[in-house]
């Protein structure tokens, strides 16, 4: 196990009952907030209305950022910036989705910031503070509303990058499982694929000696595969809801189920150039990647890969080399997957081998991606090529 620092500032307020206490929260901070949110979907479900009479009763100055995209845009992110500056905005909203979420994080860092803020996502500079912002969770599925991570998309150059710092963790995050029934299946199929997708980050670690941390990742792993049927197939089921809420929370929340190990990316870093040319959901490429990027990685350490097949899909290892139980394991992640309704190949999104060079170089711009097996653009070219 690795050295470690940790912190996590976000206070987490979880249950049907939680919305009730949204002024109370946000008086703290200020009451010149911008509301973000994406589409229409907050309004029809009521919530939007819910959200007015609380901020209504604190007296706040509500300004609007509305219809941030599912890969938030960066002019998006300005206009937000601009709004904030011109209206003295002290607090920012965000109610949604992890989409969201990251679009007001990249907002809060911007405002005090002087350059340009795509600036956070090409490393050219750090963020070194934020106006605070707390969400109201809809969609379960990035973490998102308890770490500060977030990432956007340069459409006008086709980039999507990503940042994280200290200073654009939520002060405060509302987690109600109850907004979560009204979610399409395929957005909750997408949120159970990206918080799995997060832990597979963290697990295929080439760090030794976590076998706390390694068991954590296996239980929230198993506690989604078993909910997210259920979820899907009875979709105001309280429980589930409740169980994969709290999983997607766990599965990101700044590295908790992880402290100590080094963690891998490079998938993320591979679907991130994917989704920034063809603007298809992220967990939609993970679906497809994953599974080939474990297929492509597992003998790197096949113990890790063997360990993942028997205690997190039960595969019975008598009679079988090791060989055959990793694979077996990556199989049985390729048919979850499937079984859910996620795609299998990249053809399935209608994308070919086009832009494949152009993907491979982009993913590999600051260096080699992944510390399981680092990366380079050939490696990343032939993961995509088993993709298609």
């Amino acid at each position: 196990m690795n050295s470690f620092e940790f912190q996590n500032p976000t206070k987490l307020l979880f249950g049907p009952d939680k919305l009730s206490q949204l002024g109370q929260e946000i008086s703290v901070y200020g009451k010149k907030v911008l509301l973000v949110y994406g589409g229409g979907s907050i309004k029809s479900s009521g919530l939007y209305d819910r959200v007015l009479q609380q901020l209504e009763q604190i007296q706040a100055e509500v300004h609007e950022l509305a219809g941030v995209e599912p890969n938030p845009r960066v002019t998006t992110v300005k206009k937000g910036i601009d709004i904030c500056r011109q209206q003295g905005v002290d607090f920012i909203l965000a109610v949604g989705g992890g989409s969201v979420l990251d679009a007001a994080k990249a907002v809060a860092a911007g405002v005090p910031y002087d350059g340009d803020v795509w600036d956070f996502c090409i490393r050219k500079a750090q963020i070194q503070s934020a106006l605070p912002l707390g969400t109201v969770l809809t969609l379960s599925a990035t973490g998102s509303e308890m770490n500060g991570n977030s990432v956007i998309t340069n459409w006008e150059e086709n980039l999507k990058k990503s940042f994280g710092s200290i200073h654009a963790y939520p002060k405060f995050s509302i987690l109600d499982p109850t907004l979560t029934y009204s979610v399409p299946a395929n957005q909750t199929v997408n949120g159970i694929v990206d918080m799995m997708s997060h832990v597979f980050e963290q697990y295929f670690s080439p760090t030794t000696g976590t076998p706390l941390q390694e068991r954590l990742c296996e239980s929230i792993l198993q506690t989604v595969i078993e909910n997210g049927e259920q979820a899907l197939q009875y979709p105001s089921d309280y429980a589930a809801r409740a169980n994969i809420m709290l999983c997607g929370t766990y599965a990101l929340n700044g590295g908790m189920i992880s402290i100590g190990m080094q963690n891998d990316w490079a998938t993320h870093m591979i679907e991130h150039e994917v989704s920034a040319i063809y603007d298809i959901a992220h967990a939609e490429g993970l679906s497809v990647l994953f599974p080939n990027w474990m297929k492509y990685v597992y003998q790197e350490r096949i113990d890790r890969f063997v360990q993942y097949a028997v205690r997190v899909w039960q595969i019975d290892p008598n009679g079988k080399s090791d060989n055959e139980i990793a694979l077996a394991g990556i199989q049985a992640t390729r048919e979850y997957f499937t079984r859910i309704g996620a795609p299998s190949r990249l053809s399935d999104l209608n994308i070919d081998a086009k832009e494949l060079d152009r993907m491979a170089k982009e993913t590999v711009r600051f260096g080699p991606v992944g510390s399981f097996k680092p990366l380079y653009e050939s490696d990343v070219r032939q993961i995509l090529e088993m993709s298609l």
